[in-house]
C-alpha cells in the first residue's frame, strides 16, 4: 500500500519549530513577527479561510493584524491602506485575501504589496527570484508540496517529475522549485496530448489542476510519489457533500507515497504562509537574519 503523507502532523512540526523561532526573535527585538491579512468583503469562504489563518498566527505566537473592509472598498482605498502597511515597521507580512471584488485589480494589489512583505510570494519581484534561484519568498502551497516531497524522496537529482497545472499560484513555481532540486521537469495540463502517458513516466506528479478524479490509477506507475494539492467539493450518491482531489486515491495503492484529500497539502499552505512570514521578519531584523 502507498505510504500516506500526512500534511496535518507535518504542519504542526512546522509550527512548533516556529513558535521558538518566533520566541527567540522577540527575545532579541522586542516584539513577536507581526502578519496583516486584508480581508475585502465577506465571502463566506475566504473569511473561513481568513480565521484559520489569524488563528494559526497567534497559536505560534505571531501578532495578527486585522484589516476587514466592506466589498465595497475601491481600489484607491486599498492600496492607500497597503502603503500603510508597507511603511510600518511592526508588519513584517502582508496577506490580502483573494478573490477582490470586481472594482479591485488583484494584479494591482500584489504588485503594490512591498516584494519584502509579500509572504504569499505573488509579486513579480520574487517571481523573478524564484525563476532566477536568488531567494526571495515562495509562494506557499509550492512550497508546501516541496516540504512534504522532503519526508518521502532522498533525492530529487535525476527524477522525472510532472507538473499537471500550470498556474502562476502553484503549476509554475513548483515546476521551478523542483528544477532548483535537479529534477527533469515536464509541465502539462489537462489540455494536453497524451497526458496519462506522460504522467506515467513520472517518479514524482504533483496534480494541481482543479478537476476532481483527473489521475486515474492506471496513469502512476508503481513506486511513483503524488501529490495531490486539487481541493474540489462534490456531492456523492446520496447528495451529502465532501472534499476529494484531483487525484483518485482509491486507486493509488500501488504508488509510493500519495498526499489525502483532505489533511494533506491543505495544511502546509497556513503552516509555509508563518514560516515566509518569520523569513520577512528575519531579513528585515539584521540581528537577527540568521535566522531566515
Amino acid at each position: 500500500m502507498a505510504r500516506i503523507i500526512d500534511g496535518k502532523a507535518i504542519a504542526e512540526r512546522l509550527a512548533a519549530d516556529l513558535s521558538g523561532q518566533v520566541r527567540q526573535f522577540a527575545l532579541r527585538t522586542g516584539d513577536a513577527p507581526g502578519l496583516a491579512v486584508v480581508l475585502v468583503g465577506h465571502d463566506p469562504a475566504s473569511t473561513v479561510y481568513v480565521n484559520r489563518k489569524i488563528a494559526r498566527t497567534r497559536e505560534v505566537g505571531m501578532r495578527s493584524i486585522e484589516h476587514r473592509l466592506p466589498a465595497d472598498t475601491s481600489e484607491a482605498a486599498l492600496l492607500a491602506l497597503i502603503a500603510q502597511l508597507n511603511a510600518d515597521p511592526a508588519v513584517h507580512g502582508i496577506l490580502v485575501q483573494l478573490p477582490l471584488p470586481r472594482q479591485i485589480r488583484s494584479d494591482q494589489v500584489l504588485n503594490g504589496i512591498d516584494p519584502a512583505k509579500d509572504v504569499d510570494g505573488f509579486h513579480p519581484v520574487n517571481v523573478g527570484r524564484l525563476s532566477s534561484g536568488t531567494g526571495g519568498l515562495v509562494p506557499c502551497t509550492p512550497l508546501g508540496c516541496m516540504l512534504l516531497l522532503e519526508t518521502v524522496v532522498d533525492d530529487f537529482r535525476g527524477l522525472k517529475a510532472v507538473v499537471i497545472g500550470k498556474s502562476n499560484i502553484v503549476g509554475k513555481p513548483v515546476a521551478l522549485l523542483l528544477l532548483e532540486r535537479e529534477c527533469t521537469v515536464t509541465v502539462t495540463h489537462i489540455l494536453t496530448r497524451n497526458l496519462p502517458e506522460i504522467v506515467r513516466g513520472a517518479d514524482i506528479v504533483v496534480v494541481a489542476a482543479g478537476s476532481p478524479g483527473l489521475v486515474r490509477g492506471d496513469w502512476v506507475k508503481p513506486g511513483a510519489v503524488v501529490i495531490d494539492v486539487g481541493i474540489n467539493r462534490i456531492t456523492d450518491g446520496e447528495g451529502r457533500p465532501r472534499l476529494v482531489g484531483d487525484a483518485v486515491a482509491s486507486e493509488l495503492g500501488h504508488a509510493g507515497a500519495i498526499t489525502p484529500v483532505p489533511g494533506g497539502v491543505g495544511p502546509m499552505t497556513i503552516a509555509c504562509l508563518l514560516a515566509n512570514t518569520m523569513k520577512a521578519a528575519a531579513m528585515r531584523s539584521p540581528d537577527v537574519g540568521a535566522m531566515a
